[in-house]
């Protein structure tokens, strides 16, 4: 089952990964997170903006690491946060520690 956040954040499983970001008809912006990680913490409204404000052209995921090895390890995630943007099944960008919104926005621009 996938639930979404009131920040529009979904939270997705090893279970529902395939489903949710791989299948997805849009850019899907996964954040590799973990509840004991301070800049996970920090990136989280960043990331609930940007979900609530992109949702026409870009969904916003988010993973338990901890709760969630397989998918974690099949993308080899070492660091949190780790925000991986995946297009068409397939990975496209990768990129480790909060941002600012306007920096965040500016990577994400060309795979939007």
């Amino acid at each position: 089952m996938t639930s979404t956040r009131t920040t529009g954040v979904v939270t997705v499983t090893d279970e529902t990964f395939q489903r949710e970001v791989l299948e997805s008809g849009l850019p899907v912006l996964v954040e590799f997170t973990a509840s004991w990680c301070p800049p996970c913490r920090m990136i989280a409204p960043v990331l609930a903006e940007v979900s609530r404000e992109e949702a026409h052209r870009l969904k916003v995921v988010e993973l338990d690491v901890d709760a969630n090895p397989g998918t974690t390890a099949a993308y080899g995630v070492l660091s949190m946060p780790t925000l991986m943007v995946f297009r068409d099944g397939e990975p496209v960008r990768s990129m480790v520690g909060a941002r600012p919104k306007r920096r965040l926005l500016e990577e994400l621009a060309d795979v939007m």
